[in-house]
């Protein structure tokens, strides 16, 4: 499976947007998808994730409330909306893929899965 995201941009803080990672497989369908991100000098952090059939979502503290993770099978997609942005939330986004949730979450994508290739979005404060 192979990851596009897309939707980055610079945003005013208050603001919102809404990255797009989109996949080349139907298996796609079947998998879990997750949003990561990274700010230079630090370690990549988990976001969002999504079960395979959209009925569970996970997120980190630190973006409850703000961020929606969602999914639309059809189109072989998986949304991260943001809402709210604040300038910490400046960096790049990635997505990931994979059979299993603790794999996404954990960041550990197997064999199997994906990475795509990351998104930059910057906040103005």
């Amino acid at each position: 499976v192979q990851l596009q995201a897309s939707g980055g941009g610079l945003v005013q803080a208050g603001g919102s947007l809404r990255l797009s990672c989109a996949a080349s497989a139907r298996t796609f369908s079947s998998y879990v998808t997750g949003w990561f991100r990274q700010t230079p000098g630090k370690e990549r952090e988990f976001v969002a994730a999504i079960s395979w059939n959209g009925y569970n979502t996970y997120y980190a503290d630190s973006v409850k409330g703000r961020f929606t993770i969602s999914k639309d099978n059809a189109k072989n997609t998986v949304y991260l909306q943001i809402d709210s942005v604040k300038p910490e939330d400046t960096a790049v986004y990635y997505c990931a893929t994979d059979q299993g949730l603790h794999s996404v979450v954990t960041g550990s994508i197997g064999n199997r899965g994906s990475w795509g290739q990351g998104t930059q979005v910057t906040v103005s404060s």
